[in-house]
């Protein structure tokens, strides 16, 4: 059913998504989803990391800032903390 949209259909769905959220909405919501997908990928990627350190290279020093998630590179606004893992308790 998906498969055999024509440009009419196409037309006409992105007429009404345009109709009901406004020239002003779209691009907030784009750089939202772009802002999502960037936190996505760098909490994926920081996840991968965590699962193939040794113990050595995955403690990290005791003088060490606090690790950040920033939504995009240079954004000091919206980055928060990031929650280490307690690697003293073993279950």
């Amino acid at each position: 059913m998906l498969g055999n949209l024509r440009f009419p259909e196409i037309a006409l769905i992105l007429l009404v998504v345009f109709l009901l959220f406004g020239a002003k909405k779209l691009p907030d919501m784009a750089r939202s989803l772009g802002k999502s997908a960037r936190i996505l990928k760098s909490e994926a990627k920081a996840m991968k990391n965590d699962g193939g350190g040794t113990a050595e290279s995955s403690a990290a020093p005791q003088d060490a800032a606090p690790r950040t998630i920033q939504a995009a590179p240079g954004d000091t606004a919206s980055a928060r903390p990031v929650g280490e893992p307690d690697r003293s308790t073993k279950a």
